[in-house]
């Protein structure tokens, strides 16, 4: 019997993570070590192996080297960030997390797997500082390094000494706007999604956009993430390179807006500028409601949505959180490596909605 490569997926419960997972075991090429402080949940009916660990300690990463000794390949998709999501990325101390909570998964592998080939690193558009200012249209990846402080330069440095003392290949990817279905993540907007319609149907509210002006940029479903990474993974064109990864269209929020209304059922309203997270903080309880009399997977706001809702903040382009200017990158180098899928993006959020509807995160109201 020929011996499955073993991939490693760390940060598994993630929202590209638990994708990852999900599409390994789909791909039947794999053993799957998923690594994460939750178990990631996903469909499928192949079992994989679910490493339970907090990655800022070291002593209980070491302990549980033993069962990472078979790693072939790794996906690096965890991610520490704090309360309040954006005002940590320019903190010192959220970066040093960062890259300290790599730096003892890595240190570890190389000493207790040795048949370690290849390692995945997951970025973003913050490597172009679109955070912080206006970037090129497209910013494309042989750009010179955008010179800010970010845990993705201190990941990436690390990843690139270490790979060129043991002859490691490695690929990283910067993806934008990552819609998927993982719940209590730091910036999944599905979730948010769903209970915004769900409290704002409950109070008697139209389902109106909540966010300021109009903003067309792109997105990148979880799936093509997993998929991406896999490829990259065996890929010889992908070794030590560097690629954007979006679905290939574009969207704003206004006119992609029904279509969201019409998949969580809501009743489109005028827009209605706000802070989606202090609404949904403030209605909590209202969500408790919902979930009760749905008979929904009891998870509290702070559960369903992880910081996701100060990410729908940012992205609604509310108020002041951050200066309005394009922010597109360039997808031509990852097709001409020969990865070419591509989603729809509308058929994305419809999708994870749906998803979570299903696994009973979501109310449905067609069941309801």
């Amino acid at each position: 019997m020929v011996e499955l490569p073993t991939l490693l997926v760390a940060g598994a419960s993630g929202v590209v993570g638990s994708a990852t997972v999900e599409q390994a075991l789909q791909d039947t090429d794999w053993d799957v070590v998923a690594l994460s402080r939750r178990a990631p949940v996903v469909r499928g009916d192949r079992e994989f192996t679910h490493v339970s660990v907090d990655l800022r300690d070291a002593e209980a990463v070491s302990v549980v080297a033993e069962q990472l000794s078979g790693v072939t390949h790794l996906v690096y998709a965890a991610l520490f960030e704090k309360p309040g999501l954006v005002g940590g990325w320019t903190e010192a101390d959220q970066m040093a997390t960062n890259d300290l909570m790599f730096g003892n998964l890595i240190e570890t592998l190389f000493t207790s797997a040795p048949a370690l080939e290849h390692v995945s690193l997951m970025q973003g558009t913050k490597a172009y500082g679109a955070h912080l200012h206006p970037i090129p249209v497209p910013a494309r990846e042989n750009a010179a390094r955008d010179e800010h402080a970010n845990f993705y330069f201190l990941q990436e440095d690390r990843l690139r000494r270490v790979a060129e003392s043991n002859g490691l290949r490695w690929t990283i990817l910067r993806p934008q706007v990552v819609l998927g279905g993982a719940v209590g993540a730091a910036m999944n907007l599905v979730p948010v999604l769903g209970a915004y319609a769900a409290v704002c149907r409950e109070l008697g509210e139209p389902f109106g956009f909540p966010g300021g002006v109009s903003y067309v940029w792109e997105a990148t479903d979880a799936r093509l993430c997993a998929q991406a990474l896999l490829w990259a993974a065996e890929e010889p064109a992908a070794a030590c390179q560097i690629f954007n990864v979006t679905n290939g269209d574009v969207f704003e929020w206004r006119n992609l807006w029904p279509a969201i209304a019409d998949a969580l059922g809501a009743e489109p309203g005028p827009d209605s500028p706000r802070g989606v997270a202090e609404f949904l903080r403030a209605h909590s309880q209202v969500w408790d409601d919902v979930v009760r009399r749905n008979r929904l997977v009891p998870l509290s706001l702070d559960q369903l949505v992880g910081e996701s809702d100060h990410y729908a903040d940012l992205c609604f382009n509310l108020g002041e959180l951050g200066e309005v200017f394009p922010r597109f990158v360039s997808g031509i180098k990852i097709r001409q490596a020969g990865f070419t899928p591509c989603f729809d993006t509308e058929a994305s959020v419809r999708h994870w909605l749906a998803r979570l509807q299903e696994d009973g995160v979501l109310p449905d109201p067609a069941r309801s």
